[in-house]
């Protein structure tokens, strides 16, 4: 299978900062983006500079770089926000509007029609000014089809470069963002953007599923941070595109360090089971599963630890069988006998069925409770 034809955008320091309670400061934003352009990600959203004086310094910090990655910033379609762009030297602007009738009802309470025209005059004197214009719809899963068909011939027609579809609310499954963009990128004439959310829990699962479809530009933010339950999340949708369909110009390895980094300045935790950057992603316990991966890893491992900069672990706990003491054991220094192997499993259970974590620090003071015992 040929690799897909995608780039990512990345909009943690956008959409990730809508989180409640997240606001980085410059700094931040500029540590986050300069190792979001060491992975090798195309484009950059480096905020909303209409919200605030502060905001705005932010995002011309960003571009102030001098970064690889294409620099875009969010505005609505007013002539102040993109006025607002054009102050912070980036490349691209996303101007979007709501585009489903829900929206329109209760935003403007106006005809489509006259809405979208006012937004392509938007588009028209962002262009005029000399910015790269990404076309967005606001609420595109729960838009009328032909209007969204409407609506992307038009700004293809303005000059805009991209258009954009949101899945605002989280409410596709891939089978159905997979055929509505189906339709979206055969009618539209220049490439279409997938942004998703993930109120079902599908936003890297819709995601991919746009890219097969032939979305080009995807969204994405590190942890899957975002407004209530996030976005599509730039560790998972930069994995499945290497081990599914070969996309190899990321450099993953810096993936746990961009992690650590958003976590830490977002005050966000990563959950210890997330996947690729969670603690436990690469963590055993089960002994029957330990057993095999010593003869190989690929029994009980799709994606390998080394991918993306980390290591293999392997816990003890109530789970845990012989061969994995055995090796865990000799891995700290301590190799055991068969009879000495025994009585440490028997402790290590028993600790573990009271919930005590079985830290190396644990398991030395069991093997030496029971060499002292012999």
């Amino acid at each position: 299978m040929e690799p897909w034809n995608i780039e990512i955008c990345d909009v943690t320091l956008r959409d990730g900062e809508q989180t409640p309670g997240v606001s980085f400061t410059c700094e931040e934003k500029a540590s986050i983006a300069t190792l979001l352009d060491r992975i090798g990600i195309e484009v950059i959203e480096a905020g909303f500079p209409a919200v605030s004086t502060y905001e705005k310094s932010c995002v011309r910090a960003v571009t102030a770089l001098g970064l690889d990655a294409r620099i875009c910033c969010l505005a609505r379609a007013r002539r102040e926000d993109v006025d607002a762009a054009l102050e912070t030297d980036v490349d691209m602007v996303s101007i979007f509007f709501a585009t489903s009738d829900l929206h329109i009802r209760h935003k403007y309470g106006r005809p489509r029609e006259e809405v979208l025209a006012e937004a392509l005059g938007i588009v028209d004197y962002a262009r005029d000014h000399g910015l790269q214009v990404r076309f967005a719809a606001e609420d595109a899963s729960r838009t009328d089809p032909d209007f969204l068909v409407e609506m992307y011939r038009a700004g293809g027609a303005h000059g805009a470069a991209l258009v954009s579809f949101a899945d605002t609310v989280g409410c596709l499954t891939p089978l159905e963002i997979h055929r509505v963009m189906g339709r979206l990128v055969e009618a539209s004439p220049v490439p279409v953007c997938a942004h998703c959310h993930n109120d079902l829990g599908m936003a890297t699962a819709n995601t991919i599923a746009a890219a097969e479809a032939g979305a080009f530009q995807l969204h994405t933010t590190v942890n899957g941070i975002g407004e209530r339950a996030g976005n599509a999340r730039l560790e998972e949708v930069l994995v499945t595109l290497r081990l599914k369909v070969g996309v190899d110009r990321y450099e993953l390895e810096h993936l746990p360090a961009l992690s650590a980094l958003v976590a830490r300045c977002s005050g966000i935790p990563v959950s210890k089971t997330h996947p690729v950057v969670g603690e436990h992603a690469f963590a055993h316990e089960s002994g029957i599963h330990i057993a095999a991966m010593l003869k190989d890893p690929d029994c009980y491992e799709y994606v390998h630890p080394a991918l993306v900069g980390a290591k293999r672990h392997f816990l003890l706990g109530k789970h845990t069988g012989r061969k994995a003491l055995e090796y865990v054991a000799a891995s700290l220094g301590y190799p055991l006998d068969a009879d000495q192997i025994g009585r440490v499993l028997a402790l290590v259970k028993e600790r573990s069925e009271q919930k005590c974590c079985v830290t190396p620090e644990v398991l030395v003071e069991l093997i030496e409770q029971v060499r002292g015992a012999a």
